[in-house]
């Protein structure tokens, strides 16, 4: 059977939302932001239809990959 991901901020948070939700869904904490718009340049793209720029913050992409890891088990 799939699961549907459920991605929180607060692993604490992950403790309450599982009591409320069924076996169909998985509950995942991110820890915080991930992606945040370079503060060096523009943060989105003009000329593309305003396309945000965004970029990994420092020490997140661990956290990028299980999440993207766990995206794939589900729908």
């Amino acid at each position: 059977m799939a699961k549907y991901l459920i991605i929180v901020e607060s692993p604490t948070k992950v403790k309450t939302i599982k009591k409320f939700l069924g076996s169909n869904y998985d509950v995942a904490a991110s820890n915080g932001h991930v992606r945040d718009m370079p503060k060096s340049q523009l943060g989105f793209d003009v000329e593309n239809n305003y396309e945000p720029k965004y970029i990994t913050i420092r020490g997140k992409g661990d956290i990028l990959a299980e999440l993207a890891k766990d995206s794939k088990k589900g729908r």
